[in-house]
């Protein structure tokens, strides 16, 4: 009897789970050091003496790290999650480490190649963080994609208020103290997550799936709370030190709160191992509780399925005639097969319609504010930080519902951020009183929506089983849209708009400095929305499939719960 609760209690408890995911929602928390570039890019452009191309070219540095995240996507197949956050952690120390030393005036300033190096080292750390998180906790709760995207990528977009709003509190927006905590703290989270976060088999019983649903739920309400108390501090004006303390300890009880479901589900089954003992059939019991069998293995098949096809010979079976068979979308695709479809061209460039504008503003935000008059920038980036949260969190659990309840394709989500993200660029180009403080809201639940949405649809697509390398493929737009959008258009046209100043440098004052790029961008907008409709026109009846398995599944747990109550 005693062998038997212990295996209830340790063995199937999926406590560790559900730990394993709050140490994944930690990384995520402080893994977009990557957009966090306004804060101490005017440091940075002081410093060493440089054009606003010259900086913008920085910028691309950090960002072409996320091309080599292809690395990371061929590691997470051959190596553990422990191992792969690992290598991130040190890498990002390292990266944001010698960053630091230059900013504090620790060191002089490095030649301009080896700080490329650097920042390129600090935004590829991301991509081994986002590969680790994001691979582990879509095969661990594969059957709740879209709210497992909506929610790890939510405190992505957060991570870049919490990093402010914490700096700002404890050191003034001190630009050198800002780059220590980049540092250090991602080093620490990622340690101490090297220790809980495992790939563990996903649900296999209805009731197990119904369970994840309520605790995703409790995840996106501690993390709307956590949003609108960042949002709360940064609209509220100046604070003193005393408040400014509180405020990052309350922070922290927050971030620290979604430890109370794997400590729920401890007490939960301790509490049922102990009533199953006491009535004495504890493994009927159990069985009774949470296995009842689903009726549909995946949304779209499994991944042992074979994609050969076999055509027999003669009667003896001497000639057997094996013939390749291209998977279909919802099957597993390799790299290759997936790179030979036209829909992941059609994702892949919509991505970048998305993605690639909205780096521009966040990288260039510092500049933006400036030429607008506002001397300092740290609201607007929180504000695309944690509207870019609502944008995320909100569209992941949005989009499953429409495809369970509607098989609303996934896609067209996409769609519509793309129209908003447009007007979002033409309000900032009409550049009146506000438009800055709107332009920063609309960009940012944009980018989080094409981010969060994008996540899912990829594994949906192509399947789970090469989605790690799949995903580092996609975030390729990250360097080639912030070399094409930030690098290039923002930087040469706001050259050609400002006047030199001492030193080397060069600055520009007014609405002039970015309407021509807003514009621009726009247009980029209106092309990806067109692409994002085509997709969801070829993947409609994909999502039929995906949708019908997933009423079949809660049709056969409803009528299960029927019979035995």
């Amino acid at each position: 009897m005693g062998n038997i609760r212990d295996e209830i209690s340790l063995t199937k408890s999926p406590a560790g789970k559900w730990l394993g995911f709050v140490t994944a929602i930690w990384v995520q928390s402080i893994s977009g050091n990557n957009y966090t570039f306004s804060n101490y890019s005017d440091a940075l452009k002081s410093l060493m003496a440089l054009t606003q191309l010259e900086l913008n070219s920085l910028s691309v540095a950090k960002d072409i790290g996320k091309a080599f995240g292809i690395l990371a996507g061929l590691a997470s197949d051959r190596l553990s999650t422990p191992v792969i956050l690992l290598i991130g952690s040190l890498e990002g120390f390292i990266g944001y480490g010698v960053q630091w030393l230059v900013v504090s005036q620790r060191i002089r300033p490095l030649p301009y190649w080896q700080m490329s190096i650097f920042l390129c080292m600090g935004g590829n750390s991301t991509t081994w963080m986002n590969t680790a998180i994001l691979v582990t906790c879509m095969r661990n709760f594969r059957r709740n994609r879209g709210p497992v995207s909506g929610i790890l990528k939510g405190y992505v977009g957060l991570s870049t208020a919490i990093f402010t709003d914490i700096c700002s509190a404890l050191f003034a927006d001190n630009p050198a103290k800002f780059l220590f905590m980049l540092a250090v703290v991602p080093a620490v989270v990622c340690l101490a997550a090297i220790f809980f976060l495992r790939e563990v088999p996903p649900t296999t019983t209805a009731a197990q799936e119904e369970e994840e649903s309520k605790y995703f739920n409790f995840f996106n309400i501690v993390a709307v709370i956590i949003a609108l108390y960042l949002l709360a501090y940064d609209t509220s004006g100046k604070h003193g030190h005393v408040l400014s303390m509180f405020f990052a300890a309350g922070l922290l009880f927050l971030l620290a709160s979604p430890l109370s479901i794997p400590l729920f589900s401890v007490f939960k089954n301790w509490s049922l191992a102990r009533l199953n003992s006491s009535s004495g059939d504890v493994e009927s019991a159990y069985n009774d509780e949470v296995q009842e069998p689903l009726l549909v293995q995946e949304d779209t098949q499994t991944e042992t399925e074979p994609k050969l096809a076999v055509v027999e010979g003669n009667l003896e079976g001497d000639v057997v005639e094996v013939i390749y068979r291209k998977p279909v979308l919802g099957e597993d695709h390799t790299l290759l097969e997936t790179i030979q479809t036209l829909d992941f061209w059609i994702l892949f460039t919509s991505f970048l319609c998305g993605v690639g504008t909205g780096l521009a503003v966040m990288n260039n935000m510092g500049q933006m504010g400036l030429a607008l008059g506002y001397v300092d920038v740290s609201i607007f980036v929180s504000l695309t930080s944690i509207f870019g949260f609502f944008g995320r969190i909100g569209s992941g659990t949005i989009s499953e519902y429409f495809l369970k309840n509607a098989a609303t394709p996934r896609p067209l989500w996409n769609a519509a951020s793309q129209i908003l993200m447009a007007v979002g660029y033409i309000i900032l180009a009409v550049a009146l009183p506000g438009s800055l403080y709107i332009g920063s809201i609309v960009v940012g639940i944009c980018y989080g929506v094409r981010l969060a949405v994008t996540v899912p649809t990829a594994s949906e697509l192509f399947g789970l089983k090469y989605y790690g390398l799949i995903y580092n493929i996609l975030i390729l737009n990250l360097p080639l849209g912030s070399f094409l959008f930030s690098g290039l258009l923002a930087g040469l046209l706001y050259d050609s708009q400002a006047t030199k100043t001492e030193g080397g440098g060069n600055t520009c004052v007014g609405a002039h400095c970015f309407r021509l790029v807003f514009l621009i961008m726009a247009l980029a907008c209106v092309v990806g929305f067109g692409l994002d409709v085509l997709l969801a026109f070829r993947t409609k009846n994909l999502y039929k499939k995906i949708q019908a398995s997933k009423k079949s599944r809660k049709s056969g747990f409803d009528q299960k719960k029927t019979i035995k109550g």
